[in-house]
């Protein structure tokens, strides 16, 4: 009879949402996510100290999205087929790496080498842990991955405040202070390795929401994931036109001050940061499909209205477009999970990987558009991007598939 029991009692606690893991994963997202974004947010003071243009800047980005969407797919795949929980605190010192090379840095070159380095961190820790998150919700998957995201969208919302009331005014490299956080996350990302191996581990062996036996994807869940991607890539393609350009749109449109410019970014940041953490529980109570739905498509009149808004609604449209277009990630991710049950660390890290890769792609292809068109008119031509969430539409029922 004992068998039975421990069984049992395994199960109960598989199904609880062990919210300390949580919490500690989203608080190292936000220092991982502070820290990446520090990078865009010495892009004003990157272009006028080297001498750069819109071109030069969107390549900066797009080494670093690209290093990590390549990158974040292995990673999460290998996970799936060997868990390596103390990849999480080891992938710190790369992101510690690149703000040490970036504060030294010179040459445009040395700027590239710093951008990869922290595209390496990120691609070890969104993968890992996306799937502790997972691990310790307890079957509450949205919730979940919405108080891990809201930890990485308000790290990202902090990096242009950090960088204005720091950077802007002690230089570059100042930048060399904030790899100190690399180590306060390494500190905190060691406890919860020890956790993932001890507690984590033995969860994907009673059921916590991630399976070993991997059910081949059918044609009809392809399909979903094909949606999903372009779903992404309309987010954030869009979304990189405001985190890479914003400032240089404020201050060429309105004459801000780039001090001025980064406090309505880390506006739009903080919107972003609101709407992730809506959205995951918002879709284990309402349907994940709804909230994509409305998160992607429901941005489009205020994606359109934001070119020809004055610098008095520029800031409640950017907010408004921040808030909606977020709370489609965390249902994305899930949705897909769903889609390709026991496959957690690779869908993770090919929707992670995916959104990096657009973002620097996006953040490469519309640099060279506003040196060739001008900013004003790439902003234009963005705002049709979330028509895309049309495609929604052909989204599948994971319930229905699970069932055949």
């Amino acid at each position: 009879m004992q068998a039975p029991v421990d069984a049992a009692l395994d199960s109960r606690r598989a199904d609880t949402t062990v919210f300390g893991v949580i919490f500690a994963i989203s608080f190292c997202h936000l220092l991982n996510d502070m820290m990446q974004s520090l990078l865009p947010a010495i892009y004003p003071g990157l272009k006028t100290d080297f001498q750069l243009d819109f071109g030069q800047i969107g390549l900066i980005t797009l080494t670093y999205q690209i290093t990590a969407s390549i990158l974040q797919p292995l990673v999460g795949l290998y996970a799936d087929r060997r868990p390596t929980p103390l990849a999480l605190p080891a992938g710190t010192l790369f992101s510690l790496a690149g703000l040490l090379v970036l504060s030294e840095a010179h040459a445009y070159p040395v700027l590239l080498v710093g951008a990869a380095l922290l595209g390496m961190g990120s691609s070890v820790f969104h993968p890992e842990s996306s799937r502790v998150a997972r691990m310790a919700s307890g079957g509450r998957h949205g919730l979940a991955q919405s108080l891990f995201q809201v930890g990485g969208n308000a790290g990202q919302a902090l990096g242009p405040l950090a960088a204005a009331l720091v950077v802007v005014r002690w230089g570059q490299s100042s930048l060399a202070f904030f790899a100190l956080l690399a180590l306060l996350s390494c500190a905190v990302l060691w406890n919860v390795s020890q956790w993932y191996r001890h507690h984590g581990l033995p969860r994907l062996k009673t059921g916590a929401g991630i399976h070993h036996d991997a059910v081949p994807a059918s044609a009809e869940a392809r399909r979903g994931i094909a949606v999903l991607l372009a779903l992404i890539f309309s987010k954030y393609v869009y979304l990189a036109s405001l985190t890479s350009y914003f400032t240089f749109y404020l201050i060429h449109r309105f004459g801000v001050s780039v001090e001025s410019a980064q406090y309505y970014l880390f506006a739009f940041l903080g919107a972003v940061a609101v709407g992730t953490i809506l959205g995951g529980p918002l879709g284990d109570r309402f349907g994940r499909k709804h909230v994509i739905w409305f998160s992607i498509l429901g941005a489009l009149p205020f994606t359109l209205l934001l070119p020809h808004a004055n610098l008095f609604w520029t800031a409640p449209l950017a907010i408004v477009i921040g808030l909606i277009l977020a709370s489609a990630f965390p249902a994305i991710v899930v949705f897909a999970q769903e889609l390709v049950p026991g496959k957690v660390g690779m869908i993770s890290g090919l929707f992670f990987g995916f959104s990096f890769g657009m973002g620097g792609l996006g953040a490469a292809v519309l640099g060279e558009l506003a040196d060739h068109i001008g900013i004003e008119a790439v902003y234009r031509i963005c705002a049709f991007l979330p028509a895309i969430g049309l495609l929604a539409a052909l989204l599948p029922d994971p319930k229905r598939l699970a069932t055949r």
